[in-house]
């Protein structure tokens, strides 16, 4: 009796130990995945995570499905969509890190910034202040000094709460008066622009279409560097503000992940590192800026921008 006994511990032990470890954790991914992206089919950021789809289905051996979710305050929708998501590595995310790191405090949302993993930067969505070519300004540090000399507002048409917040505050702090005009995208602030209707506007990638054509002026680039193709236009740093629009495009996942589903992504995402047909994608046709791939440094600037956006919260 002793012996079947025994055996049948075994066996109980052994049921326990199956059922406590994930069946997926060894082989994952063995489904589709799905990969929501915060823009709606055709956007800079939907092209990018489309490609990013492609490639990580050749990395992982199963289809990669785009699910579109825009809306909210810099993908807050798709956030949410995502935070609601079981933690198994069969729901990610493509998005605007200030999604994470600037609308929890400036919106009210339904998640926190500890509600998820960041797996990988994916680059960076550059931008820049602009404004007609006839204006007497060659940055936005001089277009400052001129409106509080002349005495005169600047009138500014913003694309997001991030970028009408940077310039209120680097108004405010000079003095100048700003007339604030909501947008509905690029185009329509190039139009605004271009047809006088307001002296500065914020753009993303497409204004190097329009700088190098010569019909608008670049005064500032507001991202944390200088950009890739107009290297001679100085940050919002270089002018003097501790400023910028971080507008980096992250992979993120709902905390929990399994170790080995996590692993196993940051292997694919290490050689897509190495893959030139995707990082030229990214640098090339979406005029993105190059970013370091991989869990560590994701989070340590995800965790470094978040808090830094907290700073500016309390004040």
């Amino acid at each position: 009796m002793r012996s079947p006994f025994i055996a049948l511990l075994v066996c109980a032990a052994l049921a326990g130990w199956w059922f406590a470890t994930p069946v997926f954790a060894d082989n994952y991914p063995d489904r589709p995945i799905k990969l929501l992206t915060m823009v709606k089919p055709g956007a800079q950021i939907d092209l990018l995570t489309r490609s990013l789809a492609g490639a990580l289905k050749d990395e992982l051996g199963q289809p990669v499905l785009v699910s579109n979710n825009p809306g909210g305050s810099h993908g807050s929708v798709m956030a949410s969509e995502l935070n609601a998501a079981d933690p198994d590595g069969y729901t990610l995310g493509v998005s605007a890190t200030a999604a994470f790191t600037y609308s929890p405090y400036f919106v009210k949302t339904r998640y926190k910034f500890d509600d998820f993993e960041f797996i990988s930067l994916l680059g960076l969505n550059q931008s820049g202040i602009v404004c007609t070519p006839d204006r007497p300004w060659k940055t936005l540090k001089d277009a400052i000094e001129w409106a509080k000399q002349e005495g005169k507002p600047l009138t500014y048409m913003f694309q997001g709460s991030d970028d009408r917040d940077v310039l209120k505050r680097i108004a405010a702090d000079n003095g100048v008066r700003l007339s604030l005009m909501p947008s509905s995208g690029g185009p329509s602030i190039i139009s605004a622009v271009m047809g006088g209707h307001a002296d500065l506007g914020h753009l993303g990638a497409i204004l190097f279409e329009y700088v190098k054509g010569g019909k608008l002026k670049l005064l500032a680039a507001t991202t944390p560097e200088r950009l890739t193709q107009i290297p001679d236009v100085p940050t919002l740093r270089e002018q003097g503000w501790d400023e910028s629009v971080e507008m980096f495009v992250v992979l993120v996942a709902p905390k929990g992940l399994p170790a080995a589903t996590s692993a196993r992504l940051q292997q694919a995402m290490a050689k897509l590192a190495k893959n030139e047909t995707f990082r030229t994608f990214i640098a090339v046709q979406l005029k993105m800026g190059p970013v370091t791939f991989g869990k560590e440094h994701a989070t340590s600037y995800m965790t470094t921008t978040y808090e830094r956006f907290g700073r500016q919260a309390k004040k």
